[in-house]
Order: C-alpha cells, then structure tokens, then sequence
C-alpha cells in the first residue's frame, strides 16, 4: 500500500478540490516557500474558483497569489502575518472580501474548535515517506519545526504531503504521522531553506537598536523575574533579537540558569542552550538554520505545535508560562496599545504572528521600538490598527529610556530603583515630537480590507483601505 500519487495535480484531483474549498499552507520555508504557488497554479489549471486561502503566513514569494485573487481563483483570504508587497496590494483593494487576521495561537484554535474547517491541507514536508509521514529536520529543503501545520494535518477533511526528499518507510522522528495523511507527492522542490532568513529575523547592528537592546536587558535584570528558572521569548525584529546578547552577560553575572527559550527559534538562543543558560528550547518555528541544525542534533531543542505554543483554548499553553517576552511595534499609543499590522499611512506590512499571545500569556511584556522611525513619532494618540491590547503591554523600551503602564506600579518603582531612566509614555511622545514635528494623522477611509480577530476570538479591529500609491 502507498498513498503516492504521481503529481501534484494529481493530488489536488484525487483530494477532490473543487470550487468554493478551504485550503491550507504553513510558512516554516518563509520566504523560501514555493508549495502555495504551485498549488494554487494547479488549481487555476483545473478550473477551479472560489477557494479561501488559510494561511499561516505569507511572505513576497507568495506574490503569485495576486494574480489568482484577480483571476477568480481565491476568493478569501485568512492568515496571521502577510509581507508588504501582497499587504500593499490587500490594502489598495485587490480582494473583494476583508482578510481575517488571526493570531498564532488564534488559528489553532480556530481549527481545534471547528470555526475555520480545512477542506485540504497542503504540507510543504522536507522529508517524508510513502504513508506521509514526515518532519522537518532531514533533505535538501530542511526548515526545522513543522509546528504551525500540525493543526491542519489533525483537522483537514484531506491532507497532502508535498516533499521533495522521500525515504523509505517508516521516516523516523515523524512531525506529522501518516494516521493524519491521506496523499503524498513527490515534487522537485518544495523550496530554499535560505528563505527562512530575512531581514527581520536578522541582528541588528544599528546603534539605536543595541542602546534599547541594552535597556531592555536592564529591564529584564531588575524586573525580579531573573532568577533560576527564568523563561524567555523575543519577537522577530532586530531590536528584539539583539536583546540576547546583553541577557547573556547578566545571566552569567547573576549565575542564574533560564528554564525555556520559546517560540520562533533562533541561532542566538541555540547559543544560550549550548552554553547552558537555559535548559531547553521550545520551537514552533525556526528562525534560521542554525535553529534548523541544533532542532535537528539536540534532544533538549524540542518541536511543538502551534496549539501547544499560544492557543488559548488548550488546557494549557506555552506562552502561558513565559517570565518575560521581547516585542517590536509600528507605532505604540498612550494606551500601551501596539500596531504591528499597519504602518504609519495604514499600508498593511504585517500581522500578530504571535504577538498578542506572547503579551496575553508572559509576566513581562516589553515592546521595544525606536522613538522615531523615518521622521515620523512611534507614539501616537491613537494606534491606526490595534494589534496587542495596552492592557497586556507592560513596558515600552526606547533609545531615550523606558515607559512602564501605569497599572504596573511596582515595576516603575523596581526599575527607577535599579537606575534606568523611566519616563512617562507622553513624556516620550513629547521628546520624539521636539524631535520630528507634530505629524499630519493619515486615517484611511475606504471600505475595510480587513479584519483582525483577537485571541479571545472577538473582534479587535478593522484595517480600511486606502487610496493612492
């Protein structure tokens, strides 16, 4: 018995796509993924119309998905972070239904409750045998964790295994077992493993970014949650990234040993678990291909899933046992509230990813941010889209010093008493302005593109369209 077909189109046939589906894609290859574009090319070859796309994430490779939004192929679109070049286009109006955005841990659960029903998963696998299973961690397009597509194998009324390197059966460790696979396909490839690398899962070496880097170790530091067992996530921003290697020397200064580095993983906390300041990694993403390596060769690197990672509807999440987490922002308002949807005109460039679930779960959440980007002030009045509700949102880190909500009073004091310079947030807005001017608030008001769906599932915003290049 083999659930081999000969094709990709064969696949999609023998699937029984037909029009009006719901079909499903991860983004572990990023911007190195080339499986939703051939899929969907075969579906337009086939006719078909009408498909919702439920995406993970989608990055400028995906760029091809425009033209089958144009065509009539895909119809509707739901994913929880899109690159600017295909948010350019979602925001000047290309497709006639508002995208829903959804969180990574709100897409879990989407799925594990039945509210978003896949019709047919489409699993990029680096590796895989002829019954389907199949990881992430051996052949030529290896990308680590497969975290983000376990709901959808689960769940999919089909699943469809696309690799690119198929061994014997049975492949061993499976991320994805073959009780969950219907078909598999063998194709020339699934995509560059190089992709998975970007611009924002790269250091930074910008001079602003290391001082607030700095300052939010020093944060961390004198919060009191640096102590043995400590857990840590940072977000993928180069400001965030950088934030490791100040931790590392206060770690080591203070003698304290970390519990878990979570989330998207990359080679800097591959370093951290190598050199022993944290006794594990949880990974639903691999960041780089260093992570793709240590995931791969160390038992203590350990995959989850995107349930396991930030879903509030399981018994119990990762994120949920977070001390502190590092985060970036578009803009930040007085509120604490955080866009990383939009930027500063409302051009879609982004999404939660993660974001909001780190904010909701962790003890510490830290947004760290320039206090101006391009002339224009990171803190506004009012954010253009929020992203991560103010509520979850304990401190803002910037260049000149930090701003700690009001609700955490005993952190202000804490950190005024470990000697970092902390202000009012509208004291930050104040010096960015003397800096950059008052800026000309830009609102778009066309119709709504899309819709940004919190973790709690309620609605949190709305993104209108705009107009113009």
């Amino acid at each position: 018995m083999s659930k081999l077909v000969h094709a990709l189109k064969d696949a999609l046939v023998s699937a029984g796509l037909r029009d009006g589906m719901t079909i499903s894609f991860h983004h572990h290859l990023r911007n190195g993924d080339q499986v939703l574009n051939q899929v969907l090319a075969q579906a337009a070859a086939l006719g078909v119309r009408d498909l919702t796309v439920e995406a993970s994430s989608l990055f400028d490779v995906h760029l091809p998905l425009l033209d089958h939004i144009r065509a009539g192929v895909v119809t509707g679109l739901n994913c929880n972070y899109m690159s600017g070049g295909i948010g350019r286009a979602i925001s000047h109006g290309v497709l006639a239904k508002p995208v829903r955005f959804r969180s990574h841990g709100g897409r879990p659960d989407a799925i594990d409750s039945g509210r978003v029903v896949i019709d047919i998963a489409f699993v990029a696998a680096p590796a895989a045998d002829p019954m389907g299973n199949a990881n992430g961690v051996m052949g030529p397009g290896a990308c680590g964790s497969l975290g983000y597509a376990m709901p959808d194998a689960r769940h999919a009324r089909k699943t469809v295994i696309v690799t690119d390197h198929l061994v014997p059966y049975p492949l061993i460790p499976a991320s994805i077992p073959e009780d969950e696979v219907d078909y598999v396909v063998l194709v020339d490839s699934i995509g560059d493993p190089k992709g998975i690398v970007s611009g924002t899962t790269r250091i930074t070496r910008d001079p602003v970014g290391l001082a607030i880097a700095r300052y939010a170790a020093q944060v961390i530091e004198h919060s009191g949650l640096l102590q043995d067992g400590f857990s840590f996530q940072t977000g993928a921003g180069g400001a965030s990234l950088a934030v490791t290697q100040y931790l590392k020397p206060i770690m080591k200064r203070l003698g304290v040993t970390g519990s878990f580095g979570l989330g998207g993983i990359t080679g800097y906390l591959v370093e951290m678990l190598e050199e022993g300041y944290f006794t594990s990694l949880l990974d639903v993403q691999c960041f780089d291909l260093r992570a793709v390596q240590s995931i791969r060769d160390n038992p203590r690197h350990c995959e989850i899933s995107a349930s396991r990672y930030a879903s509030p509807g399981v018994r119990s999440a990762a994120v949920n046992s977070l001390d502190a987490v590092v985060l970036g922002a578009t803009e930040i308002d007085t509120q604490f509230n955080v866009n990383v949807h939009t930027d500063s005109n409302g051009l879609i460039l982004g999404g939660s990813g993660g974001h909001s679930d780190a904010a909701a779960g962790a003890r510490l959440t830290m947004i760290v941010a320039p206090l101006f980007r391009a002339r224009l002030p990171i803190i506004v009045d009012r954010v253009l889209c929020t992203s991560t509700p103010g509520s979850t949102v304990d401190v803002l880190v910037t260049q000149k010093g930090v701003a700690v909500n009001p609700r955490r009073a005993q952190l202000r004091d804490r950190l005024r008493q470990g000697g970092l310079p902390v202000y009012e947030i509208e004291e930050l807005k104040r010096a960015a302005q003397a800096l950059t001017g008052v800026p000309r608030v830009v609102r778009p008001q066309g119709r709504v593109v899309a819709e940004v769906e919190y973790r709690d599932r309620s609605l949190l915003d709305t993104i209108r369209g705009v107009t113009g290049k």
